[in-house]
Order: C-alpha cells, then structure tokens, then sequence
C-alpha cells in the first residue's frame, strides 16, 4: 500500500503545474459578471491586461488587478521573470459558495436573494519570441 502512495505522489509532482498563478477566493462577485471582464484581458500581456483593467469600470476589475499582480509577483520570486515577459495565459471564475438571504414580501411570504461568490484563478506564461 505503501509503495502505491509513493507511486501517486511522484506521479502528482511530475504533473505539477510549474506557470506561475494565483487564486482570489470566495470575492463577492458573481462568476457571470466576472467573465465578462476576463474575456477582455485573455490571451493579452500583463501590463496591456492591467492597463485595460485599470479603465474598465467594471466591480470585477479590482480584484482582477490583484489577483494579475500576485501571479506576476509569484513569477518574479519563483521563476525570475519580469512582467514584460508575460502574459495571461489562463484566466476563470469558478463559482464559490452561495450566501443564501431572505426578501420578506407581502401576505407573509419570502422571496429568497442569492448573493454568490467567485473563485477568481489566472495562470501567467512566459512568451515565446517567433
């Protein structure tokens, strides 16, 4: 049993993601309106990405810059790359947990309010030069 489990953590190493990324978790955002956003800045370098977002007036756009510069910074310390060198490679909203809240109504009703989060994940690349 033993031998299998040394077996499955060498295999989840050779597999391990070596770009540089970072994760937002659980903003108070939806995904949907997230996404929006992230559709923007995809496949763009880091500088134009941030430039981008820093004149979107969009509620997604700040912890998206956040989230851009900890994986950038995350490239730097680990990777030794510079941000003029990367660019978003991978970008997603996945959907964190759904606070659940109540509206009351009339004749004793409830109408129920759905406020959802967001799992925000960018992954950097270094480009390559043609």
């Amino acid at each position: 049993m033993a031998k299998r489990m040394r077996e499955k953590a060498k295999q989840r190493e050779e597999n391990k993601e070596t770009r540089p990324s970072a994760t937002a978790k659980y903003i108070r955002i939806s995904p949907s309106k997230a996404r929006v956003v992230m559709d923007a800045i995809r496949g763009k370098s880091v500088i134009e990405a941030l430039a981008i977002l820093e004149n979107t007036p969009k509620a997604a756009s700040e912890p998206l810059i956040k989230v851009i510069n900890s994986a950038a910074a995350n490239a730097e310390n680990g990777q030794g790359l510079t941000k003029d060198e990367l660019f978003v490679a991978e970008i997603k909203a996945d959907a964190g947990p759904i606070y659940k809240r109540y509206q009351p109504v009339s004749k004793g009703r409830a109408h129920s309010i759905m406020k959802r989060t967001s799992h925000l994940t960018v992954v950097l690349d270094k480009k390559e030069e043609a």
